[in-house]
């Protein structure tokens, strides 16, 4: 019953869209930001930025191709790092303290591939996505708002906010992408 109300919000044109969209930027602005400023977050990224700095993009493609092979398999060697990090489980704090209003949230390095996430993505590299191109290289107050979608991942419909993360020196460092519970926001 609840997805066929929200599929009349969905359907219901502009005007939904323009009220989620401003729930979406305030969430964002009260919550959001302040969470990619966790320094295990920052120091995570970092770590990895220095790691992945020689990698081409055929490695990255190898890398997302092994990544979408594993999730859902018993060994997933490159999935586990990503879900198994101090900073993946500061974000899964995050999802537990929302009151089921944040579904996801995960960390890109400046290559967009996956830093740390409270679940498994569908994919490793992000960088190729708005939530990654509208955000990371934009400056501090960049702001990527994503459709309303249901998500296979969460099995929910949800809303995707992206964000910079900032390192020291206050440069584009990274980027952070929360997943919102879209039926909560109404």
């Amino acid at each position: 019953m609840k997805y066929a109300v929200f599929a009349v919000i969905l359907a219901a044109g502009p005007a939904c869209a323009d009220q989620y969209t401003a729930v979406m930027t305030t969430f964002a602005r009260d919550s959001i930001v302040g969470w990619a400023e966790a320094p295990v977050l920052i120091e995570e990224i970092v770590a990895q930025n220095a790691e992945h700095a020689g990698l081409s993009q055929a490695d990255i493609d190898e890398m997302d191709r092994q990544w979408r092979n594993q999730v859902g398999q018993g060994n997933r060697p490159i999935v586990e790092p990503v879900l198994s990090n101090p900073a993946a489980d500061y974000l899964r704090q995050i999802v537990e303290e929302s009151g089921g209003i944040v579904t996801e949230v995960f960390i890109m390095d400046n290559r967009g591939l996956n830093v740390a996430a409270s679940d498994p993505t569908s994919d490793y590299w992000q960088g190729d996505e708005a939530k990654f191109t509208e955000t990371y290289g934009k400056g501090a107050s960049a702001l990527h708002i994503g459709d309303i979608e249901f998500d296979d991942s969460t099995q929910s419909y949800q809303g995707q906010v992206s964000v910079p993360v900032m390192g020291p020196g206050g440069a584009v460092i990274g980027a952070m992408t929360v997943g919102l519970n879209a039926e909560m926001l109404f």
